[in-house]
């Protein structure tokens, strides 16, 4: 089978990074954007890759911290220069559903590097993995940013995936606006 090409949408020290939703608490859709200039490119997220992609994300930064070879002052708390409470910027156009997401360290750049992957979905016919389509292009975001940036990434993905339903007091499920059942007990 011939290569693919790829498409890279390629953010090194980017304006902007930052995950955020469109819609109301319980229809919400998630968003990882990132914008240099005029350019932006917006993938879609669960709200669970969101909130691992932040845990994640700060591991890396307390490993950073700890390591005095990294070379690398890791800030504790997010510079304040570097708070964005924003909405996504407009419009956010879906370049794809992730799938997998990779995060690395890149010294020679003293970098936090986050890789997204699309979505890829079974063959319904067979089962089994699904070939590529040859006309269709593999696509990738790939995002550079420094520490500080990073220690502001985790701060507001966490507020973004907390701002969502209320968790009940009693089951820990969300509740919807007009309430909710709490499921019976498990028999243990």
């Amino acid at each position: 089978m011939p290569d693919r090409p790829t498409i890279v949408h390629e953010f090194d020290w980017p304006d902007r990074v930052v995950v955020g939703t469109v819609g109301r608490p319980g229809e919400r859709t998630f968003y990882l954007q990132a914008r240099t200039g005029p350019r932006s490119t917006s993938v879609v997220l669960e709200k669970e890759q969101s909130a691992v992609l932040a845990d994640k994300l700060d591991e890396l930064l307390g490993a950073l911290a700890a390591d005095p070879r990294s070379g690398v002052t890791v800030p504790a708390e997010t510079p304040a220069e570097l708070v964005d409470d924003d909405p996504l910027d407009q419009p956010v156009e879906e370049e794809f559903r992730v799938g997998t997401m990779r995060l690395s360290w890149d010294p020679r750049t003293a970098q936090v590097v986050i890789e997204a992957h699309p979505l890829v979905l079974p063959d319904e016919d067979d089962g089994d993995e699904p070939e590529p389509d040859d006309d269709e292009p593999a696509e990738k975001l790939v995002v550079r940013i420094p520490v500080g940036t990073a220690r502001a990434f985790v701060q507001r993905t966490r507020q973004v995936v907390r701002a969502g339903r209320p968790a009940c007091p009693f089951c820990g499920q969300p509740v919807d606006e007009d309430g909710h059942v709490c499921p019976p007990p498990q028999a243990v």
